[in-house]
């Protein structure tokens, strides 16, 4: 047994045109959690278990339930698979919600967050030098991908320098885990952000509210994604590489000096 809590390890059959042997590999550990708000279970979703407050807190952020960090009080990690987040807010009232594209239990977002307005998106800017750093240290410290090939990374820069990445086996919980760390102060705002997962309109529209100005994808974005970036006023580029992107909205905040301005 691999005494690493996220990975097991099992035994597996490779199988080849010239026939069969046993092997052992790492398997991923994907676990239910639940997520309350004020002691009310407000949803569950698979998720890899580490980083379940930051998840917690951008879990009910991307649900609609909390929409600052001056609303979170506290956010206790529970033995029994939960997370309970304490929050200034009325828990009681439903948000009317759709459908995504997400898996994992986390594909819901509010119908009013789609019709709200959207804080203005700073003026920040990144250069070349600073992607490639934003780019090679999630990739380089997604440590669970580079064992399992089964996870998703998100990575943050902001304040002239990489900040650090969460992986999840889902995109929108990587990226989850990112907007907990801003809403609990771990993360400043006004950075850029690195996913590995497409760019839908739920993963754009979190970004946005959370005041993300420059999103970029390993992938590419959907059409409402791109409409949000540009409602929003965000920088939007997918296939991201550190000396290439393709930029689908707002590329002035996309510089190639040395200092990001």
């Amino acid at each position: 047994m691999n005494t690493e809590p996220s990975i097991i390890t099992t035994s597996t059959i490779i199988l080849t045109p010239l026939g069969q042997e046993g092997a052992l590999e790492r398997v991923l550990l994907e676990q239910p959690v639940e997520v309350a708000l004020n002691e009310r279970v407000i949803g569950s979703a698979m998720v890899l278990a580490e980083n379940l407050e930051e998840f917690g807190a951008g879990f009910l952020f991307g649900q609609g339930y909390v929409s600052s960090p001056e609303e979170i009080v506290e956010v206790v990690l529970c033995d029994q698979g939960r997370v309970t987040v304490y929050a200034r807010v009325d828990d009681k009232t439903e948000p009317e919600t759709i459908v995504t594209s997400g898996c994992g239990g986390t594909g819901r977002i509010s119908r009013r967050m789609l019709e709200e307005d959207f804080p203005e998106a700073s003026g920040n800017c990144i250069n070349f030098v600073q992607i490639g750093d934003l780019i090679r240290g999630t990739l380089n410290n997604s440590t669970l991908s580079q064992d399992t090939h089964c996870v998703h990374a998100c990575g943050y820069w902001a304040d002239g320098r990489y900040l650090g990445c969460f992986e999840d086996v889902g995109r929108h919980n990587a990226v989850d885990k990112v907007i907990g760390a801003i809403l609990l102060g771990r993360f400043p705002t006004g950075g850029a952000i690195y996913t590995t997962g497409r760019l839908t309109s739920d993963m754009v529209l979190k970004c946005a509210r959370i005041g993300i100005p420059i999103v970029l994808s390993r992938s590419s974005p959907s059409s409402l994604g791109l409409e949000i970036a540009k409602r929003a006023g965000l920088t939007l580029a997918g296939y991201a590489r550190p000396n290439r992107l393709n930029v689908f909205h707002a590329p002035w905040r996309i510089t190639n000096n040395g200092t990001g301005e």
